[in-house]
């Protein structure tokens, strides 16, 4: 039990950093003059999934087989990477740093759960449920803050559009980590399901960078931005995001990513200039409790008989998932 115990707390960390790192990714942006989300959007994952895929490629090379065995997931999966970084990057221009990540993030674990319990048939336990409502909730009181006292966009059919936009993105997030965490569990190493999904992706994006990307190398500034974002929080970030859903649910891993929208919220703040009232704060504060409720396992808690089912992850009841025997992350 003991090592269950660490493989979960290495998994949730692991999440963790990765999700504190894509919190980096709207300000980073804003240095960019004159890029436009697609561009910013392209190079990240572009790049990015390039550069991902060239770190497993022997592991891909390895798993061709499986891999292509898998090609209906690995497509849809390539396809949620491609579209995923142009509606995420559109959504936090049009309605803002903080609320485009707030709206994108908070938004997958309902999405994430609605895909689990659909596909896999898994169940939500009572421990999920009032740790992801007390992240939704402080969600809401983040995008309330920014709405009704930041110094968010004056433009409401803006807002509106990119929060429509960010929910689009949230189902995105938590589509390609579902088909991933599947690709594991059909055999394939970790670093060889994300390598190959990303990478795929990442080259559907280049045309995007083709029309989109010259004012990236308009100024050394402009380019440090695209290699910090490809390099960052794509290459880094999933590295780590893939070692950590190699154990723990789909679920699991976006509701922790419930960290990212706190860390795009204090630097919008330090160093755009984005202005959180009170609320804002309070949802940052309900938002780490959260993270807390769903990563503090209570003693003596076992998973109910029959609770993990064919194919799917174990149940968040016990927060212990066995890594695939295959993984070489």
């Amino acid at each position: 039990m003991t090592s269950h115990n660490s493989v979960s707390f290495v998994g949730f960390a692991c999440v963790l950093v990765a999700s504190a790192l894509w919190g980096t990714t709207g300000t980073t942006a804003t240095f960019a003059s004159g890029v436009s989300p697609l561009g910013i959007g392209a190079v990240a994952m572009g790049f990015g999934g390039l550069l991902l895929a060239l770190t497993a490629l022997h592991s891909i090379v390895r798993s061709s087989n499986r891999i292509a065995a898998q090609w209906p997931m690995l497509l849809l999966g390539s396809l949620s990477v491609a579209v995923y970084p142009l509606a995420f990057y559109s959504s936090m221009h049009l309605a803002g740093v903080a609320i485009g990540t707030v709206i994108s993030i908070g938004s997958a674990p309902l999405a994430a759960s609605l895909i689990e319990r659909i596909f896999d048939g898994q169940r939500l336990t009572t421990r999920w449920l009032l740790g992801a409502a007390a992240g939704l909730a402080g969600a809401a009181l983040l995008v309330f803050s920014e709405s009704h006292g930041g110094a968010g966009p004056a433009d409401a059919s803006a807002v509106l559009y990119g929060i429509l936009l960010g929910l689009v993105s949230g189902l995105l997030y938590a589509l390609y980590s579902w088909v991933a965490r599947r690709l594991m569990q059909a055999g394939i190493p970790p670093r060889a399901a994300m390598g190959s999904v990303f990478g795929i992706g990442g080259t559907a994006l280049l045309p995007v960078l083709a029309f989109t990307g010259a004012p990236l190398l308009a100024s050394w500034t402009n380019i440090a931005v695209g290699i910090y974002m490809a390099l960052v929080p794509v290459l880094v970030a999933y590295v780590l995001f893939a070692y950590g859903l190699a154990r723990v649910s789909t679920t699991m891993a976006t509701t922790l990513s419930l960290l990212e929208p706190v860390i795009a919220a204090v630097l919008a703040v330090a160093i755009v200039g984005e202005r959180l009232p009170a609320e804002g704060w309070a949802g940052i504060g309900l938002i780490v409790g959260s993270l807390f409720i769903l990563t503090v396992r209570m003693p003596g808690r076992r998973p109910p008989p029959g609770a993990t089912p064919s194919g799917a992850g174990k149940t968040e009841a016990s927060f212990v998932l066995a890594p695939p025997s295959t993984q070489d992350a």
